[in-house]
């Protein structure tokens, strides 16, 4: 299900809005209740993350000598 960002015209307000089934119906303002939104064009595309995640205690990032990695059960192995 999409989040979409609108913009009232009648009171200027910025707004996002999961929306379900008709993905073109008309979505009032929650500030002035006009039903003169317009859908933006939304400034994020999907997301994406590059790297290597979390740290773990293998690769040195540390856990902060955490009880359970001295143990064997460290909570950032990978």
């Amino acid at each position: 299900m999409p989040i979409y960002e609108y913009k009232c015209d009648k009171c200027g307000n910025l707004f996002e809005e999961l929306v379900t089934g008709d993905r073109d119906k008309k979505i009032p303002c929650p500030s002035c209740n006009s039903p003169e939104t317009q859908k933006r064009i939304s400034a994020i595309g999907g997301i994406s993350v590059k790297g290597g995640g979390m740290p773990s205690c293998a690769s040195g990032g540390g856990c902060g000598g955490m009880s359970s990695c001295a143990s064997g059960g460290c909570p950032h192995a990978m």
